[in-house]
């Protein structure tokens, strides 16, 4: 019974830590779509706080990357 339980637990934690690594939440650099999803906020405002706000975008032989720290940085910045 004990090792029953053993199992079921181990193969609970293992199912866990890989939703947890498949989950995009878990990636310090987002896609553009991510990071909109991330901050709750259309492409528009995203691009809006980059062009007016300050927002940093990294962009790589065209692949644009927003850093999870850089939006909430930049939220926690520009709070009131």
């Amino acid at each position: 019974m004990q090792e029953e339980l053993k199992e079921i637990l181990n193969g609970l934690l293992n199912n866990l830590l890989k939703e947890i690594e498949n989950n995009s939440t878990t990636k310090q650099w987002l896609s553009l779509k991510e990071a909109c999803d991330y901050a709750g906020v259309s492409y528009n405002t995203l691009m809006k706080f980059r062009l007016h706000n300050g927002l940093k975008i990294a962009e790589i032989n065209g692949v644009k990357r927003v850093s999870k720290t850089e939006i909430d940085n930049f939220f926690n910045e520009n709070s009131f």
